[in-house]
């Protein structure tokens, strides 16, 4: 059984990149197999994502991770949850930024979460083991993720979302910040879209983040570099003008199918038919409520 060990600036393993905090640590907890590691990208966002959002984060991570970056993010409902699970889809390593002891697990129901993260990476807090996840610990734990990442991207933020916390100490520590827009009727993107709307740069794709941090794309090995996705458009090519044309009129938040119809003219069958074969290609999911959204 994995026991929680201390980590402080003497050991070997202390994270090189902590030393850009104005205040110190004096050490942190770790629980894992691999503690954080260069080169790393925090995904942060809202506990109450949108099913899109969720869809968004788990993807970056995923790509992220295939090309053997790190994901940082700190274990909360919604948007954190997705960008951990996506890098553990691809078989990565990820690094949960607790605020609370490492020996508990909050919230309770990510205990299968916490576990595989421990598995493959590793939980971290500079909290005594035992401390309860009190409210005054997690604006305090973010600057830990916005140190430990080359950057930070922020899928989903509401005007008050801790999230935007990270991003400030990410800007304050010379991190580069990019921010997932979002519909202006989405209160879930209201936050990214002033971060955007104040200078932050947009993510439209990973190719985004490689051209915002150099330094990440010298530490990806040639091979990973050359099976990760293009900028979002290009991949669209592969598919039919009809089924491009339904792809590009849907946007990315989630729609229901009457209303590609309508704005396409459109036959309920013939739709029904088209985003079956983009479901089947990967392109398109199917939500609750009959809604669908676009993955790429």
């Amino acid at each position: 059984m994995i026991q929680p060990r201390w980590i402080d600036p003497s050991s070997p393993d202390w994270p090189e990149r902590l030393a850009h905090l104005d205040a110190p640590l004096a050490g942190l907890w770790q629980l894992g197999t691999i503690g954080p590691a260069p080169p790393s990208v925090a995904i942060v966002g809202s506990r109450r994502a949108t099913f899109a959002g969720v869809e968004i984060a788990r993807s970056i991570a995923c790509e992220l991770a295939s090309a053997g970056i790190q994901v940082v993010s700190g274990m909360a409902l919604g948007i954190d949850a997705a960008a951990h699970t996506g890098a553990l889809d691809a078989g990565g390593s990820t690094v949960a930024v607790l605020g609370c002891g490492v020996d508990v697990c909050y919230p309770p129901r990510h205990a299968e979460l916490r576990s595989k993260i421990v598995a493959s990476g590793s939980v971290i807090s500079e909290e005594p083991a035992g401390t309860p996840p009190f409210k005054y610990n997690f604006p305090k734990r973010n600057r830990i993720i916005a140190a430990l990442a080359h950057a930070v991207v922020v899928v989903e933020a509401t005007e008050r979302s801790g999230a935007l916390s990270t991003a400030r100490w990410a800007a304050d520590l010379g991190r580069e910040v990019l921010a997932v827009p979002g519909s202006i009727r989405s209160r879930q993107s209201s936050g990214t879209n002033l971060l955007i709307r104040d200078g932050v740069r947009p993510f439209l794709g990973i190719g985004d983040l490689m051209d915002a941090v150099p330094e990440l794309s010298s530490a990806i090995p040639d091979a990973a570099l050359d099976t990760m996705p293009a900028r979002p458009g290009s991949s669209l090519e592969r598919f039919s003008p009809p089924l491009r044309e339904i792809l590009a009129r849907m946007g990315m938040q989630p729609v229901h199918p009457d209303q590609v119809g309508v704005a396409l003219g459109l036959s309920p069958a013939l739709v029904a038919s088209r985003l079956s074969a983009l479901e089947l290609a990967g392109a398109v999911m199917s939500l609750p409520g009959g809604l669908v959204a676009r993955t790429v």
